[in-house]
């Protein structure tokens, strides 16, 4: 077998020889990769220099009493949780809060469908992550059944209106979509099954995702189609590679927040 010969400049050489590095490559056993090492090495290091960036971030919110409100949308097993998970990761915790809503209760289903996301809405000097949405009405709702159609019609005449009405108050709105392939969901579903760790992820709605792919299709469409407007605008990140999606949520958040850089 030939010798593969890497072009790797000092800097990387340097990056190669710390630590972490080391420890990457010691774990591969026989099959030594240095070029993925040394990619997942750079991603750590540039994702420490945003979460710096996000502590500042943070700051600005609470001395002027700011309120961020961020949305986290996209097919299951997309990336969404590991991607909050990044951006949190350093933050304090007294003010930020995930929301991630069970389904409705029976009380919920008959209050107006916006009113248990307006209660869990940031308080001034705080930032909100929605793990999933009141967006769950313009896709999942419908493909699976969860709504009527004209509940599904009435939320797509008032959503705009409703955004309209918080981010005028003052609220920032950042809407994120997490988009992958369908052989990448399904490579994602398979790992989540054979890793005990993971099974629990694993819902009645994630096991019908691959069949009703195309209706689910259809409905992230229409909601692009009408929700995408010039004021809160959606942010579409191809998220097959999650390093590559999580950088890209912190960049967007950094500069879709007007703190002090």
């Amino acid at each position: 077998m030939a010798d593969i010969k890497y072009n790797f400049s000092d800097k990387d050489l340097r990056l190669l020889n710390s630590n972490k590095a080391i420890k990457l490559l010691l774990q591969q056993g026989d099959n030594i990769n240095p070029e993925r090492v040394l990619r997942y090495v750079k991603y750590e290091k540039r994702l420490e220099e945003f979460q710096v960036e996000l502590i500042k971030l943070q700051n600005w919110v609470i001395e002027n009493k700011k309120r961020v409100c961020i949305l986290f949308e996209g097919r299951d097993s997309a990336g969404k949780g590991g991607a909050i998970r990044r951006v949190t990761h350093h933050l304090n915790p007294r003010n930020y809060r995930v929301i991630a809503l069970p389904k409705p209760t029976a009380q919920e289903r008959g209050q107006w469908y916006f009113q248990r996301y307006i209660s869990r809405l940031p308080n001034p000097g705080e930032i909100v992550f929605f793990d999933r949405s009141w967006y769950n009405r313009a896709v999942v709702e419908p493909v699976n059944g969860f709504c009527t159609h004209d509940e599904y019609e009435r939320f797509m005449r008032e959503v705009n209106p409703f955004e309209t009405m918080i981010t005028s108050d003052g609220i920032i709105l950042i809407k994120f979509y997490f988009s992958i392939t369908k052989k990448e969901q399904a490579a994602r579903f398979a790992d989540i099954m054979e890793n005990p760790l993971k099974r629990w992820k694993m819902s009645p709605v994630d096991e019908m995702a691959q069949d009703l792919w195309d209706s689910y299709t259809g409905y992230k469409v229409r909601m692009f189609a009408e929700t995408n407007t010039e004021q809160n605008p959606w942010i579409i990140l191809k998220a097959n590679r999650k390093t590559a999606a999580r950088i890209q949520v912190i960049r967007h958040i950094l500069e879709k927040v007007p703190y002090d850089k």
